[in-house]
């Protein structure tokens, strides 16, 4: 049996049908506790865990591939360990990473996404005897999950008419703004949802912020800000279950910066580019393109000149120095796959406190 270990979270149980309150968890994240429901079949619900932990830490699981066992399949939960705490029992089959549906992924690829979410992951599991009797019956698992349960970046420019949203707020209250978003406007076409709630500004919190305090920091902001919004059907999925909302969790589809994937096969010369290790714009160390050469496979892939590379033949270099990283790269004898991001993008990301490991 296959067998990758992942790290440790913090997270929730919850049933759709009935909740009850777990005081020992604490006020700032709640946790709630399923109360097993079917549909007399023998199927109970997805439950969800927000699993967060330190950089030392681990999210206390192993993830398996099992012969004779269909599913991504949660196994050696360790006393004690973030995941044992939060309630995430052994056999629970993974169905879901950060609204990502990933029962029918590879298993490697599926420990890679858990790996790549950093210190947090958002995990929807269901038990084992309800994986089994769900299968037996043919149904589509992912059915059983919410549409979207992610939030949203959005990366809103200004133009004459400003940024294409106003504000309100209830009077008295900090922390809670709801926006209007102007149809056709420069909110709109970044992917604002009229009606959505903003939970961050510039990578910033807004809880404690009062409005004129938002308003004053939207007029620094400049010409550009970046909202972190939710809409009401996802403020209220994370809210019933205690949730904290977090940029580590949204759907960037919408956001101006993007990550490339280039694939290169060797050609008589090589593959025509140079890697160096230098310093990221997030204050730790990465792997860097140079020297790109004119006419070779890596500039007719795309490869650019600063670019950093994320990832090698579809596994993160996360903490892989200079060495580790070129061995991955000559695995393979002609062809190799590199997940880059540009330096604009790299700082971007960076300055919202969504890691860019988080786009794997």
């Amino acid at each position: 049996a296959a067998m990758k270990q992942t790290k440790g979270l913090e997270g929730d149980k919850m049933s759709i049908i009935k909740f009850e309150f777990n005081p020992k968890v604490g006020i700032d994240n709640p946790a709630l506790t399923l109360t097993e429901d079917t549909d007399g079949e023998g199927v109970g619900e997805p439950r969800f865990y927000l699993l967060s932990k330190e950089s030392t830490e681990t999210f206390g699981f192993c993830l398996h591939e099992e012969l004779g066992c269909q599913g991504h399949v949660i196994r050696q939960i360790e006393l004690g360990g973030v995941a044992q705490r939060r309630g995430l029992q052994d056999g629970d089959r993974l169905l879901q990473v950060n609204g990502h549906f990933v029962d029918h992924m590879d298993h490697l690829r599926v420990v890679q996404k858990i790996k790549a979410s950093g210190n947090q992951v958002l995990l929807a599991v269901l038990d084992g005897d309800s994986y089994e009797a769900a299968k037996s019956l043919g149904r589509d698992l992912s059915q059983m999950l919410p549409d979207d349960i992610r939030p949203r970046l959005c990366h809103v420019t200004r133009d004459k008419s400003g940024f294409g949203f106003s504000v309100s707020c209830p009077e008295g209250t900090k922390g809670t703004f709801q926006l209007s978003v102007l149809q056709d406007g420069p909110a709109d076409r970044a992917g604002v949802p009229p009606g959505s709630w903003l939970l961050e500004l510039n990578g910033d919190s807004v809880k404690s912020y009062s409005h004129t305090q938002l308003t004053r920091k939207l007029k620094q902001s400049g010409n550009k800000v970046t909202l972190l919004v939710a809409s009401s059907a996802v403020e209220e999925f994370y809210r019933l279950r205690g949730l904290r909302v977090t940029a580590a969790l949204a759907d960037t589809s919408r956001l101006p910066f993007k990550v490339r994937e280039l694939h290169l096969v060797k050609g008589p010369a090589g593959y025509g580019f140079l890697l160096k290790e230098d310093d990221c714009s997030s204050g730790g160390v990465g792997q860097f393109l140079w020297d790109v050469d004119v006419g070779l496979p890596a500039e007719q892939a795309g490869m650019k000149e600063g670019d950093r590379v994320l990832a090698v033949n579809g596994e993160s270099i996360e903490g892989l120095d200079h060495e580790q990283t070129v061995r991955r790269i000559r695995a393979r004898e002609d062809q190799v796959t590199l997940l880059v991001i540009d330096p604009a993008g790299d700082e971007f990301y960076h300055s919202v406190g969504f890691g860019s490991v988080l786009l794997l």
